[in-house]
């Protein structure tokens, strides 16, 4: 069995005194990934100031949702402070290779890195290098057939079909996008 790291959360902000974090799911399945027992290890989020002692893994020990947030209790966060100081870390498992997520509007990293990408009349863009999961969105990195490295916001208005079984993955161009707009002079 082969598996591949994949992210399934980042941790926002303290809730109360007791350790309690928020946290962004990054996966279908936070029932599954969050289940209580789960390790979690972490991950400084690339283009971020790696976090001091940060914990190497942390272990789910309960969840709830508050106002449509998932709460997560880790075994290591003790109190407050524990909670602020992991708050902007990546959480990532591995899952087995051959595995695919539930929803199919749900990709792996794996499954989209090596996939070309196109513009909607199929002149070829590059090929998809690596995701970098951002605070705000995720981006897929793209080596452009020139060499050049594009970076592409993953939302489906931006990137409406991807298909892995057919290597490829459509953007829809936007001014400043692919190309560098000219300078204005």
């Amino acid at each position: 069995m082969r598996t591949t790291e994949v992210v399934v959360g980042r941790i926002g902000r303290a809730h109360g005194v007791r350790g309690e974090v928020s946290v962004e799911p990054r996966t279908d399945e936070p029932q599954r990934r969050f289940a209580d027992g789960a390790v979690l290890r972490t991950r400084t989020p690339q283009g971020t100031a790696p976090t001091r002692n940060r914990p190497s893994s942390l272990t789910v020990a309960g969840t709830r949702w508050h106002q449509s947030r998932l709460l997560v209790t880790f075994a290591e966060l003790g109190d407050r402070t524990a909670a602020e100081a992991v708050r902007g870390l990546t959480l990532v498992t591995d899952v087995d290779t051959s595995e695919t997520p539930e929803d199919p509007e749900e990709f792996y990293d794996h499954q989209l890195v090596g996939l070309s990408m196109v513009v909607a009349d199929g002149a070829p863009v590059g090929e998809v290098t690596e995701v970098v999961h951002g605070a705000g969105q995720d981006l897929l990195v793209v080596r452009a057939a020139d060499g050049r490295e594009v970076l592409v916001p993953f939302v489906s208005a931006l990137v409406p079909v991807v298909d892995v079984a057919a290597g490829r993955i459509e953007v829809v161009d936007r001014p400043g996008l692919l190309n560098p707009l000219p300078d204005e002079g």
